[in-house]
Order: structure tokens, then C-alpha cells, then sequence
């Protein structure tokens, strides 16, 4: 392992729990599991899987914080100041953390660098929250005072993926950090490693230990143990849709609060009067950013008639120039990576293979072998696949279906604005989508037809803590981010206080007096 890997990350990580920092070791044994570089094949690091031992202490440790009140009855003002300087630290560490990202996920390191440079603000705006937010008091009847406050659920779940992860990581522990719960995180087995060292870092900013906990592992044990403790009040999850639906089962025999966010087929419905120049370059960055791995990526370019020609030449010249300068991650030249795995790259190629004989393909279709004709990387050493198109795909053929999670895109032609709208729809799921045209009406109205959650006009894939972002359909239940994202981690609880004067009370509120009239029920 060379040195600079060495100062970037450790060679080994444990659990990061209280029982395991304090050095009191379960009975059981961990087992472990190598994090691999998927540009290279390398091993990056060694990673201690949670026991099921570890998921108990953790999580009753978690609750025993919890009720202590030293986190979750601090002042909001204290919460949000530890908030804040835990934002500020994790920006000196952007450089380090967008190089572990990298060698984590096999992204290019100019989109690493550019999305971790924005995480704090995720921090801050939940900071501001804190200091922002308001209770109220209700309209009660009579000499009542009822005011409103929120408060924090107890101990929460949260199960991360591979594809940003600490991105949505921490979309998912600010504002559950900010509600005052015990955070509990299983990230991917894949990519834990940022995760693990941003939880030190929670505790170095002043989030108490136990807080924040991080139990790396797979999802049918670590993951399965943590989302089934009786202790766990919610659930939130970045996954597949059957990943989804069987955590959610489990979640609600135990009457817990549950957040998901699921799959994607991203439609990308591109009109005659769009900017097509503009459209090209957007089409681009929502098909193959992340090498097409994430859950808003434009799977389904849907274009109108009258500039698909048009479109088209420019859609698959952008292709060509991406993959001619793809090569080391690495390097701040390279447009693409790689995917996250030898078994994600067997899968996507098995699907574009399968594909049925009237699809045309018009660019890509094969694992990349062979030297970058950017840096002279060699290509067979990694999970490369380059950017993919497919015309002529039936909407009942499975790569018009279902989720490639990969730089996989399927073009279609339209004619009418309803077409349009019913190709988009013409999905199990509804989770991002975009609109490319110049008319502001027909923007708002198609905007207003589609079955998604997230709709970007002449843009796509912007994103901010303030933005609220979840699906439809079998996208997903509940929204990230956002004041819902806090009130999701929180819930209200109503006291009610009778102001009436002694004297009033005795002679209203005696129900069993020997004379009845003028009592008050309820």
C-alpha cells in the first residue's frame, strides 16, 4: 500500500461505537472484508463487519445516550453550534475526502471534488434550522395554553449506498443529528470508508460518543440486525426498490417511521423549441455523471421529432469526446470512471447483450480494455464501462424497464406533447425527470403531468439542503432534505396547561359535581 493511501485513510477500521472505542470487545468474532479500488483492483483497506453483539451494544448504548438527555435535550443552540463546526472541519478535509471517494467508488476526482465541496452546507443549513425554527400554540378552546413543540424520535437507522457515499450520508445524519436523536449508520460495504472517518470527526466537533455510531457490514446481517432492534424508532434508507420493500416490512411490525428512497428511471423529454445545444450538454451530465450511478440518472432520452436528428448528432459526438478522455480516475482530466464493482459491470453488460434484435446500438456496449487515449491508463485493470446508447428499444423491453445503474441510456423518439408526457410516465417509477425546452408555459404544465418527485426545467440533477428530494410509485415513501427532512426526525408533542384561576377551575372542572350543568368535557 503506498504512502499516499496510508495518510489519506487507516489499512484497518473496526466499528465505530462507543463499546469498541471505549476497548470493550464483543464476544464474538468480526468478520472482515476488503475494500478494493474498482479503477484498479487494489485492496485500499481492511473493514471490520458488526456483529450481531456489536448491532445490540451499539444500539442500546444509542438509547441509554439518548434518554440521558445529553445530546438530545441539549439546547438547540448548543446542537447547532457543534453542527457548525463540524461543517467547518469537514471543509479543511475536502481535498483528502474527495481522494478517498475516489479511490472508494472509482469516480473521476473532478466530480468528487466538486460535490464534497458542497457538504457543509448540508451542516449549515441544518444549524440555521435550529436557530430559525419555531414552536407555536394551538387555538385551544378555553382558558388553555397548548403550545406545540417538536422533539426527537429516539434512536434512528440509516442503511447508505456506494454511489455518493458520504453525500448521503450526511443528507441523512444532519437533519437527524439536528432533531437531537442517536444515529445509528450502516454505509456500503463497498465504500465505508469516508463514513467511518467522518463519524471520528462528529465526535472531535463535540457530538457526543454514542451519537453518532457507524457499523459497517453487509445488508442481510449488520444491515438486518439493525433495522429489526425494537430499540430503532425510524428507518431511512438509499436503495433499491426490493431492498426497499423488504426493510420496510420489517420496519413497520415494529411501528417505526420510515424514510426511502428507492429506484430510478429518469425520463428526459426534450421538445422541439429546446436550446439543443443546451439539451446535449444537460442530456450528458444526467446520463453519465457518476458513470451513470445514480438513482435521478436520465436512463430515457425522449425526444421530440422535429430536432431528433439534430439532437442526436450532437447527443453521440458529446458521447465520443467523453469516452475519447476517460482514463485514471485520478486524473483531473478524466470525464468518466469506472463502475462500483466486477459483478455491477458483468450485470449492466449482461443487460445492454440482451438486448432484443430491434435495438439499435449506437454507441458503446462493451467493457473498456486496452490504454486511455487520455493518460495511457489501462482499462482492463478496472470496472470501465463507457457511455452507452440504445435506439429502438420497445417500452415493454427490460432496458426501457428497469434499472441499469449504469452510463446505459435508451433514446426514443415523440411526436406530440402527450406522447411525450406518456412515455415519461410510462414507468414504474418516479423519482427525477427532466424538461428541455425554451416555451415557460409548456414547461409548468408538462411539469405538472409527470409522476415524479423531482422535476428539473433546462437543467438537471441540482440539489440543495433546502430542496426537498424524494419519488413516487416505487421510487420511494418520505423526502430528504428540507424542513420535512427535520420533521421527520422529530415529531410533536402538544402540552397543555389550564390558566384559569383556582376559584373558576373548582367550580368548571369538578365533572362529578351533584349538579352537572355547565361542566366542560374535552
Amino acid at each position: 500500500m503506498s504512502q499516499q493511501v496510508r495518510r489519506l485513510h487507516k489499512t484497518r477500521y473496526e466499528p465505530f461505537a462507543a463499546h469498541v472505542v471505549e476497548g470493550r470487545p464483543t464476544v464474538e468474532h468480526r468478520e472482515e472484508f476488503c475494500v478494493i479500488n474498482p479503477a484498479n483492483g487494489e485492496d485500499l483497506c481492511t473493514v471490520a463487519a458488526a456483529t450481531a453483539s456489536d448491532v445490540d451494544l451499539t444500539i442500546n448504548h444509542a438509547h441509554a445516550v439518548f434518554t440521558s438527555g445529553t445530546w438530545s435535550r441539549a439546547t438547540p443552540l448548543h446542537r447547532s453550534q457543534v453542527l457548525t463546526k463540524l461543517a467547518r472541519a469537514l471543509e479543511t478535509r475536502v481535498p483528502e475526502f474527495a481522494e478517498i471517494e475516489m479511490k472508494q467508488t472509482g469516480r473521476a476526482i473532478r466530480e468528487m471534488r466538486a460535490q464534497l465541496g458542497r457538504l457543509g452546507e448540508w451542516l449549515d443549513y441544518y444549524a440555521a434550522l435550529l436557530r430559525t425554527q419555531e414552536s407555536f400554540v394551538a387555538p385551544t378552546q378555553g382558558q388553555l395554553l397548548n403550545y406545540v413543540q417538536r422533539v426527537p424520535l429516539g434512536v434512528v437507522a440509516q442503511i447508505t449506498p456506494f454511489n455518493h457515499p458520504l453525500l448521503i450520508a450526511i443528507k441523512k445524519i444532519a437533519p437527524a443529528l439536528a432533531a437531537g436523536n442517536s444515529v445509528v449508520v450502516k454505509p456500503s460495504e463497498l465504500a465505508p470508508i469516508s463514513v467511518l472517518e467522518f463519524a471520528e470527526m462528529a465526535v472531535e466537533a463535540g457530538v457526543p460518543l454514542g451519537v453518532l455510531s457507524v457499523l459497517p457490514g453487509y445488508g442481510p446481517t449488520t444491515g438486518a440486525e439493525i433495522v429489526s432492534h425494537p430499540l430503532v424508532r425510524k428507518v431511512d434508507i438509499t436503495a433499491g426498490t426490493t431492498t426497499g420493500r423488504a426493510i420496510g416490512s420489517v420496519v413497520g411490525r415494529n411501528l417505526a417511521a420510515y424514510t426511502a428512497e428507492l429506484g430510478g428511471k429518469a425520463p428526459i423529454v426534450i421538445f422541439d423549441n429546446a436550446d439543443v445545444p443546451s439539451a446535449i450538454n444537460g442530456a450528458a451530465f444526467a446520463c453519465f455523471v457518476a458513470s451513470g450511478q445514480t438513482c435521478v440518472s436520465g436512463t430515457r432520452v425522449i425526444v421530440q421529432s422535429g430536432v431528433y436528428e439534430e439532437f442526436m448528432k450532437g447527443f453521440l459526438m458529446k458521447v465520443e469526446s467523453i469516452r475519447r478522455r476517460m482514463g485514471d480516475p485520478s486524473n483531473p482530466s478524466s470525464t468518466m470512471g469506472t463502475v462500483i464493482s466486477p459483478l455491477h459491470l458483468s450485470r449492466i453488460h449482461k443487460m445492454v447483450s440482451s438486448r432484443s434484435s430491434s435495438t439499435k446500438l449506437l454507441a458503446g456496449g462493451e467493457p473498456m480494455t486496452g490504454a486511455s487515449d487520455l493518460d495511457g491508463f489501462e482499462f482492463s485493470r478496472g470496472c470501465f464501462y463507457p457511455p452507452t446508447v440504445l435506439e429502438n428499444v420497445g417500452t415493454e423491453d427490460e432496458l426501457w424497464k428497469e434499472e441499469v445503474f449504469g452510463p446505459v441510456v435508451v433514446v426514443k423518439k415523440f411526436e406530440t406533447e402527450a406522447e411525450g408526457v406518456r412515455l415519461a410516465n410510462d414507468s414504474k417509477y418516479g423519482l427525477g425527470a427532466g424538461i428541455w425546452t425554451t416555451d415557460l408555459s409548456r414547461a409548468h404544465r408538462v411539469s405538472g403531468m409527470l409522476e415524479s418527485g423531482l422535476v428539473w426545467v433546462n437543467t438537471h440533477h441540482r440539489n440543495d439542503p433546502s430542496s426537498p428530494w424524494g419519488g413516487m410509485k416505487e421510487s420511494g415513501i418520505g423526502r430528504e432534505n428540507g424542513v420535512e427532512a427535520l420533521h421527520a426526525y422529530s415529531q410533536s408533542k402538544s402540552t397543555i396547561v389550564n390558566i384559569a384561576p383556582p376559584e373558576e377551575s373548582r367550580v368548571k372542572d369538578d365533572w362529578f359535581a351533584e349538579s352537572a350543568e355547565g361542566k366542560r368535557y374535552g
